[in-house]
């Protein structure tokens, strides 16, 4: 299948990484809904998050609630939503999105733009919190 995230994971094209062990990696959208707006995928490439094995799936979301704990420090943000749609690139990916109303939790709305060095500060904020 090899999917954009996939050539993430193997380093072919770049990403603002957040955090990665041996299942599971973090980094930042590029098309963000909000500053900070987080994809975690596991690094095997399974489409259909309920086709995970259910270890898998448990520790993707464990994976994931640490990312948010960071991001939510880094953001000064009141939650984090999450959100699993999976339409749009065909590899198992959560969305983390900073969120201070609920109309900050929505693809419909215009994404935001950052420059290389705004990403660069983003990432390195939220890596800072990770314990």
């Amino acid at each position: 299948m090899n999917s954009i995230f996939s050539k993430i994971i193997s380093r072919e094209i770049p990403a603002y990484i957040i955090a990665e062990n041996d299942q599971f990696i973090a980094f930042l959208d590029v098309n963000p809904s909000t500053k900070g707006h987080t994809l975690v995928i596991p690094k095997v490439e399974i489409e259909y998050i309920f086709d995970l094995e259910n270890d898998v799936y448990g520790e993707l979301f464990a994976f994931a609630k640490t990312i948010s704990i960071a991001l939510k420090k880094a953001t000064s943000c009141k939650k984090v939503g999450l959100a699993v749609f999976g339409f749009d690139v065909a590899h198992t990916h959560i969305h983390l999105i900073p969120m201070n109303t609920a109309s900050d939790f929505g693809f419909s709305i215009l994404k935001l733009t950052f420059s290389e060095e705004e990403f660069l500060e983003i990432k390195d904020s939220i890596k800072s919190y990770l314990v």
